[in-house]
């Protein structure tokens, strides 16, 4: 399969790190979202993305105006018809993703291969949303994208051979590096760091440390580059409960049950650092 051209759908914060890393690959990469305004944030995020990477000199002024010439934007899902492949970049909602593939079925190309960047959702479900369930893939990128170097490609029970080895080789040419990975809740990264996130929260919840001395712990005990809490505030409270949710749902297994302070926080609107507060606050 020829993958020249691909799709994102979704500007946030990852989608616009993986519309990035496509174009900075070297391919025509469209990006779409519901409205003009998120598509204009998500460009803004890339462009200052870029900026950093030559103010470092790890990309010149040349290839930065390049990759961003690359990348083409768009309201309407419609304008994905002629994309080889859709990477599906949307909120971790099984709802929401199970309307935007049975919608992808329908714009999409025939030959197209369809992506989702769910960090935990079941790829065999969303799959079995479109008429093309072979040729359905997770692309589980991690943020920040353009940084970090794994994607984890997880195999629905219907993916081909093709369609994995198809996206294996577009992952190595972007200059990332492919971890082929079966379906299950939360898949390989998920179900390991999720668990020990809500550790660290029970710990909070419980007062046995503040949120500074245990990501301390955790820093200069276990060498961990950040705390976890810290990195939950990253990745977004409300991302971190959704897939603890769906690990606790997908395994009936207690250990998984989400400490009751990750709810208290997501509705207070305490989502981390897009949300300027979560453990910490943030300028």
């Amino acid at each position: 399969m020829d993958t020249q051209k691909i799709a994102v759908i979704g500007a946030g914060t990852m989608g616009n790190g993986i519309a990035q890393v496509f174009a900075a690959g070297g391919l025509d990469v469209l990006m779409t979202d519901i409205n003009a305004a998120a598509v204009q944030r998500g460009l803004a995020a890339i462009g200052k993305s870029l900026d950093r990477l030559v103010a470092r000199q790890k990309l010149s002024v040349e290839e930065s105006t390049a990759t961003l010439g690359r990348i083409r934007t768009a309201t309407a899902l419609d304008a994905v018809a002629e994309s080889d492949m859709v990477v599906e970049a949307a909120t971790e909602n099984i709802d929401l993703k199970l309307k935007i593939f049975a919608d992808l079925d329908r714009i999409a190309k025939r030959e197209a291969i369809l992506a989702s960047n769910t960090s935990s959702i079941s790829l065999t479900r969303i799959a079995a949303a479109t008429q093309r369930p072979a040729q359905v893939i997770g692309m589980h990128f991690f943020n920040p994208v353009p940084v970090m170097a794994l994607v984890e490609i997880i195999r629905a029970l219907q993916t081909s051979d093709e369609t994995f080895a198809a996206v294996e080789a577009l992952t190595r040419k972007i200059g990332k590096t492919p971890v082929e990975v079966n379906n299950s809740p939360g898949f390989v990264a998920n179900r390991i760091l999720l668990p020990m996130l809500n550790e660290a929260v029970f710990c909070l919840y419980e007062r046995l440390a503040s949120a500074e001395d245990i990501d301390t712990v955790m820093k200069l005990g276990m060498a961990h580059p950040m705390g976890p809490l810290a990195l939950a505030d990253l990745i977004g409270l409300d991302t971190c409960l959704s897939i603890l949710e769906v690990l606790y749902e997908g395994f009936k297994d207690p250990k998984y049950r989400p400490c009751p302070l990750w709810r208290e926080k997501v509705d207070a609107g305490h989502l981390g650092r897009k949300s300027g507060r979560g453990f910490f606050f943030y300028a």
